[in-house]
């Protein structure tokens, strides 16, 4: 399977709302579609979505980045490429998950492969044979807990969702508990919360927030303080049942003294942070092996993006629901995002990514590079 030609959609995608982040809010989502051509008639997408508030991620570098490196892949065999690509993202980490995904697609394809079993074919697997699932279980994404009402959270529960994701942090902790508890009564006995402080807190009050919340549903607090340390984790997680998590302050602490010390129980894995799937799941298989959990979550990707972030999760396969679940908050999309059943995200039925384009997407081929 040969690479005859590449080519590049940049898309702008509003939110329904105001996406909150350690970062800041953003109410817009920017990227790009990359399809690869092959002379079988195969073709391959990759989503290109920097994180939103990535200095290094402009624009301008990006979309010249992925098309330099689209138009490299140009006359190779697939499998080559992918085997060709630098194990490290460098600074622009978004450019390799779009390149690697692409390929993946297509040599999944070529495999006879849904790309969720790919991934678990070219590794150990992570239990014995087993068949990755065609779903996985998600987490509501509703937003702020001083915002949400009480129709949503119904809803959610209404929909099967196993976990409801609240942001916290923005207001004081005596009120963001007074109004977990007004909400906790609204829950189903199985239904629990995940919390996202965005690195909110000092110390004392997240351990004050912690002690309050013992008594609440939480399963998961993601980047409790604000100047994180391990050893300020490793504290905070042993004194509290709650699962603590590290997402964006990895890179800051260091993956590899996060997986020596285990400050904390859980890691949340972002594929364009990491620069590819089989990164983050090489990631998520050394995370397990030390008696850490993953959790492959968004930052409201296109319906490509998160379609192959499902596979990674599928791949996975640790039983934890994923923060995958925020299609909803994109007005528009790059295509039909993946189907949500009684709060699992449903997997494509077909080989590869299963990522199909919407109406008006279009496409600019990338000039093949000159044979002089």
């Amino acid at each position: 399977m040969k690479i005859t030609a590449a080519a590049v959609h940049h898309y702008r995608l509003p939110l329904r709302a105001n996406w909150l982040t350690a970062a800041g809010a953003f109410g817009e989502r920017e990227g790009w579609l990359l399809r690869l051509d092959t002379n079988s008639g195969a073709r391959g997408y990759g989503d290109c979505a920097p994180l939103p508030g990535s200095a290094a991620e402009t624009p301008t570098c990006t979309e010249a980045h992925l098309r330099m490196q689209a138009r490299r892949l140009i006359g190779m065999r697939a499998i080559d490429a992918l085997q060709a690509i630098e194990p490290h993202p460098g600074g622009l980490p978004a450019v390799r998950l779009a390149i690697e995904t692409a390929l993946l697609d297509l040599t999944a394809q070529a495999a006879g492969l849904p790309l969720a079993a790919y991934l678990r074919a070219g590794q150990r697997p992570l239990d014995h044979d087993r068949r990755p699932p065609t779903g996985v279980a998600v987490n509501a994404a509703l937003g702020s807990v001083s915002r949400v009402d009480h129709e949503r959270v119904r809803g959610a529960c209404e929909q099967g969702f196993p976990v409801l994701k609240l942001k916290v942090g923005m207001a004081s902790i005596d009120s963001e508990i007074a109004q977990l508890r007004r909400l906790a009564t609204l829950l189903p006995p199985e239904v629990q919360w995940r919390l996202d402080a965005n690195c909110a807190w000092s110390s004392g009050d997240a351990e004050r927030f912690l002690r309050a919340s013992a008594e609440l549903p939480v399963e998961m607090i993601e980047e409790p303080l604000a100047q994180p340390t391990l050893q300020q984790l490793q504290t905070l997680q042993a004194g509290t049942t709650i699962a603590l998590a590290i997402d964006e302050s990895a890179s800051v602490l260091g993956l590899e003294q996060i997986l020596s010390r285990r400050p904390v129980r859980r890691l949340v894995i972002k594929p364009p942070r990491l620069g590819g799937l089989l990164p983050a799941f090489d990631l998520a298989r050394r995370a397990a092996s030390v008696g850490l959990e993953c959790v492959v979550t968004s930052s409201i990707e296109s319906a490509c993006g998160v379609t192959a972030a499902a596979h990674l999760a599928a791949a996975i396969d640790n039983r934890l629901a994923h923060g995958l679940a925020t299609s909803s908050w994109l007005a528009t999309d790059t295509g039909s995002p993946p189907a949500i059943v009684d709060g699992r995200l449903m997997l494509p039925r077909t080989v590869g990514l299963g990522f199909i384009p919407g109406e008006g997407i279009a496409f600019a081929e990338v000039a093949a590079p000159s044979s002089g």
